[in-house]
């Protein structure tokens, strides 16, 4: 299985992306990253993992390796799943410092994307974000 963050780069998402042109099918290839992602442990899914401020419900777990931050991630929506794996192509496998260093509305910019999410949808996003951070904030 490919991991996101080393095999799935932010590069990769953006590159197929900009190949499509309708958001329907963006949309299409967003929900088939979710697909990838390998599965969360239930013993993961736990209130503390859980990510507030999403609409649908967000498990995010962490674990430091060799000091890079790894993240698995569930959700119990496709879509969400499918943001949550462009979220981890940037973060997953980098360093506390990477991952505070990147400019994720740069990316999120390029891929255009907030602009194509529903109001609570970009706020979850957001949130999913701001958790990582600050678990790399706090590894530092």
């Amino acid at each position: 299985m490919k991991e996101f963050g080393t095999d799935i780069t932010t590069d990769d998402i953006v590159d197929t992306l900009a190949f499509f042109d309708s958001w329907d099918d963006r949309y299409k290839y967003i929900i088939d990253l979710g697909k990838e992602l390998p599965p969360l442990a239930e013993s993961e899914h736990v209130d503390e993992n859980i990510i507030r401020g999403c609409q649908s419900k967000v498990w995010l777990a962490s674990e430091r390796r060799d000091g890079h931050l790894y993240f698995q991630v569930d959700s119990d929506a496709f879509i969400v799943k499918g943001l949550l794996g462009v979220v981890l192509a940037a973060y997953n496998g980098k360093s506390p410092q990477q991952i505070l260093d990147f400019d994720i509305e740069a990316y999120f910019g390029e891929l255009d994307l907030m602009r194509h999410l529903s109001p609570t949808r970009g706020s979850g996003l957001q949130a999913m974000v701001a958790r990582i951070k600050t678990i790399a904030a706090e590894t530092l």
